[in-house]
């Protein structure tokens, strides 16, 4: 029988090794796998690589992870923001890397990576900084960069409701960068607000179907399913 739901976090983090490539769901508070980013955090895995759409807020949970000295390098469309102090004392300092990648092109390169395509071509970020050292192609009289394919050695995710098969659905703009990171991630780990027995999901609205996912951790809160 599948069943892809663990009963802890311990579980749930089992494997996850140094020098990973961390990406975390979310697009601000929004979609955010807190429980998961908790959890990482006392799991101990340093050096990390996280992708993410921002660098944290204020001093709990991506940014207290970074505090601790955990986090290498970051990959994210707004490093700084409200909020964003650790980064930016860390950055300052000269003790994390940081990667800026439009948004449209981060989710675009996690796609990419669950698909299988290797490398796309965008006109997004043609003259600038973030082109430099990156092919450029004259594609139907645009100019184009090369990107290439963004993958997560884990995938921390957070979903509105899921079975134990792993089929996920996700409630409003908490369907954000969650899905694609699923697909990206060799080890996708989901945080799930809601349960549904097998067969209770409506197959038109499941947005991620459960061979993307892993390991599934029932963590309650929120309103009741809809």
């Amino acid at each position: 029988m599948i069943d892809k739901f663990v009963t802890n976090m311990a579980d749930a983090m089992s494997g996850i090794a140094d020098g990973a490539t961390v990406l975390v769901g979310g697009f601000g508070q929004v979609g955010q796998p807190n429980a998961l980013i908790e959890a990482l955090i006392e799991h101990g895995a340093k050096d990390l690589t996280v992708v993410a759409n921002n660098a944290g807020t204020g001093r709990a949970g991506l940014a207290r992870l970074m505090e601790l000295g955990r986090v290498r390098r970051i990959v994210c469309s707004f490093p700084r923001s409200t909020g964003s102090v650790v980064f930016e004392e860390l950055y300052a300092a000269g003790k994390i890397e940081l990667e800026i990648v439009p948004q449209g092109t981060l989710a675009e390169r996690m796609r990419a990576a669950g698909a299988g395509v290797r490398a796309f071509y965008t006109p997004t970020a043609v003259g600038t900084k973030l082109a430099e050292g990156k092919e450029v192609r004259e594609i139907g009289g645009t100019n184009c960069v090369l990107e290439t394919a963004l993958h997560g050695d884990v995938a921390l995710v957070e979903c509105w409701t899921a079975d134990r098969w792993g089929n996920l659905v996700f409630r409003s703009s908490g369907r954000n960068f969650n899905p694609v990171m699923a697909m990206a991630g060799k080890l996708t780990i989901v945080q799930t607000q809601h349960v549904a027995e097998l067969g209770e999901l409506d197959p038109e609205v499941i947005v991620t179907p459960g061979i993307f996912v892993n390991r599934v951790i029932h963590v309650p809160y929120g309103d009741p399913p809809l």
